[in-house]
């Protein structure tokens, strides 16, 4: 069994059980970022014959605050799927989350392609329809969070579900770096970032994604849903707890736990 295959079944089967496994650097010094890739499209693979639709894409580790958290010094980046769009209360058991996190994101809607390399981050504003806050709830199918960045990318960027607030605005009408969140968790202050934590800005993060992914061929499409990266720490995230972030000027956005 090829190298991809191998891992992308063991991840798809570990997605599917909501179990762990031991961090596959271990296993496999030899692995690159390029190797991991191809471990994620085989598990990406997996779940879209099991009818799962691709309807966006992620670029996660991109704060200061999120690396050191996790020793991972550089993005990744992820797809997002139908069943990952979490609406309502988020049933941890059952999306299969393991060791779910929430972190506070913008999201950009886009309303046209962008097909690396080259994106700019104003070629990002031009194509995007909206902006939208949102949670993201990452999750890795890694044991105890030990992941380097071949871990991570090849775990679908450590992704679990994702929330959507119902704001939508023109992203032109905003300075993105100034952007500020302020997160609550079960009615108490959480955290707090601004849109300049993610590689200084989101849009650029945003820009960075499409140039990465096109490398793989792999575009960022209309109507695509884009995780530009989290503005504030992770926060560990347990049944009957009740995230809230407002995106100033923009919305806000609620993740529930059961």
């Amino acid at each position: 069994m090829q190298t991809a295959e191998r891992y992308g079944a063991e991840l798809y089967h570990a997605l599917r059980d909501g179990r762990t496994v031991p961090p596959l650097i271990a296993r496999d010094p030899s692995l690159t970022i390029d190797d991991a890739y191809a471990i994620s499209l085989d598990a990406l693979a997996r779940r879209r014959a099991d009818g799962e639709r691709v309807i966006g894409k992620k670029i996660g580790v991109t704060s200061k605050a999120v690396q050191d958290m996790l020793g991972v010094h550089q993005p990744d980046f992820g797809f997002l799927t139908d069943r990952m769009l979490a609406k309502g209360v988020i049933d941890i058991a059952a999306h299969n989350l393991i060791q779910p996190r929430a972190e506070a994101e913008i999201a950009f809607i886009l309303k046209a392609p962008l097909n690396g390399p080259g994106v700019t981050a104003a070629q990002v504003v031009a194509a995007t329809e909206a902006i939208a806050p949102c949670f993201e709830i990452v999750d890795s199918r890694i044991e105890g969070w030990k992941i380097g960045i071949v871990d991570t990318v090849a775990d679908n960027a450590s992704c679990g579900v994702f929330v959507l607030g119902e704001a939508r605005v023109d992203p032109r009408d905003f300075d993105l770096p100034a952007l500020r969140v302020t997160v609550t968790k079960n009615g108490a202050p959480l955290s707090e970032g601004y849109g300049s934590a993610v590689q200084g800005d989101p849009a650029q993060a945003v820009a960075w994604l499409a140039n990465t992914l096109g490398e793989y061929g792999v575009t960022l499409d209309a109507g695509d849903v884009i995780l530009s990266g989290s503005l504030v720490p992770l926060e560990d995230a347990r049944p009957g707890d009740v995230f809230e972030m407002t995106l100033e000027g923009v919305g806000t956005c609620e993740a529930r736990f059961e």
